[in-house]
């Protein structure tokens, strides 16, 4: 079998597991398991996905009030925690108490003593508990796609953000949640953000978004 017919068999295989892993995720939400922490969290994933990239794409700098949607098992709050360093502040939210204490075991080990900046929050994305105006960035990688109501977690993310303050989405091709680039743009300005950059390629990228200066937040009103 020659070099060429093989590498048509893998990709697909591949194609094919992305139809059929996109049919499934359309018809079923839900965030990622617990049980597959150790592997979102693994060296394998932060060699595709490595976090001085998605830091430096997402305007993260030392001294932010960073809160982290979908933190999950934490493969890279700790590399956020450090970034912002002693004066910033990580917000480390999930929904699932398991993944919480995955990282909280994470951030008791011996090579992480020196971190004294996360804070760890078990609560939707649709209820943050955050006053309005009081961050200086929000992100989330792979995440924004796993969350039902995505113009609700928004409509959060723009209240809580400072104006002017960041929200960054980072995606990646594997995912089975993965959508264009031009989709979370489209969904980023519909809750009202502004497009601010959006680097990356095809197969990984970050958008950024900035809340408007002028921006003033309240309730929708439900009539």
């Amino acid at each position: 079998m020659t070099v060429i017919k093989v590498l048509s068999i893998i990709l697909g295989l591949f194609a094919l597991w992305q139809v059929l892993i996109r049919v499934f995720r359309k018809l079923f939400h839900f965030p990622a398991p617990a049980f597959i922490g150790s592997f979102l969290d693994s060296n394998y994933r932060r060699k595709l996905q490595p976090p001085e990239k998605i830091i430096q794409r997402s305007g993260i700098r030392k001294g932010t009030r960073v809160l982290e949607v979908g933190c999950g098992s934490g493969a890279y709050t700790t590399f956020v925690a450090r970034a912002v360093g002693r004066e910033g502040r990580v917000y480390a939210l999930d929904i699932q108490p398991e993944m919480l204490q995955q990282l909280e075991s994470k951030l008791a080990r011996p090579e992480n003593e020196d971190i004294r900046n996360v804070e760890l929050v078990n609560s939707s994305a649709y209820e943050l508990p955050f006053d309005d105006d009081s961050l200086d960035l929000v992100y989330m990688v792979t995440v924004l796609q796993e969350i039902p109501d995505r113009s609700k977690a928004l409509q959060q993310v723009r209240r809580v953000l400072k104006p002017g303050g960041i929200l960054s989405v980072t995606e990646w091709l594997p995912d089975p949640d993965y959508p264009w680039k031009s989709t979370t743009i489209k969904i980023g300005r519909e809750a009202g953000l502004v497009l601010d950059e959006a680097p990356g390629n095809f197969w990984h990228y970050t958008v950024r978004f900035r809340k408007p200066q002028n921006s003033s937040w309240a309730l929708p009103d439900t009539g």
